[in-house]
């Protein structure tokens, strides 16, 4: 199945998309936008008639205790949001450190400037999809056996 994950924030919102097989997580973009009753609708819109997916998981950036702070409660919202505009499941998935994991990739890789401000958020969307696929993986092998 095709799963998109979000990684939510107040001016820019990153995408990321696997393909059918869960394997491939790659990023698709970022949504400019900083009212959030029109991101959750755009984010919507992208989910069911861009890409067509049957599932979104929106990153959660619990603190590190494992608590949800005020910037984790507003993603929480978000997908409740989004709950109630789409008819597929929408999931929340502990992303914590993500946007850090993002940037060292972006140093690694020397993305530097406006062009690091561009895709950060899409990178930070694709490490959540990846854990999140590695997750449901681990989860099929442990009921295989």
């Amino acid at each position: 199945m095709k799963i998109m994950a979000v990684d939510f924030g107040e001016a820019r919102t990153g995408l990321a998309v696997c393909d059918r097989t869960e394997f491939l997580a790659s990023p698709v973009g970022v949504i400019q936008e900083r009212d959030f009753e029109t991101c959750v609708k755009k984010v919507a819109y992208a989910a069911v008639k861009e890409l067509d997916v049957g599932m979104v998981v929106v990153g959660l950036p619990k603190n590190m205790d494992g608590s949800l702070g005020p910037r984790a409660e507003l993603c929480d919202k978000f997908a409740r949001a989004l709950r109630a505009l789409i008819p597929l499941p929408v999931e929340t998935w502990d992303e914590r450190q993500t946007t850090m994991q993002a940037a060292t990739y972006l140093n690694e890789m020397n993305v530097r400037g406006a062009k690091r401000k561009e895709v950060i958020d899409e990178v930070a969307a694709t490490i959540i999809l990846e854990s999140y696929l590695q997750y449901r993986r681990n989860q099929r092998s442990k009921e295989k056996e």
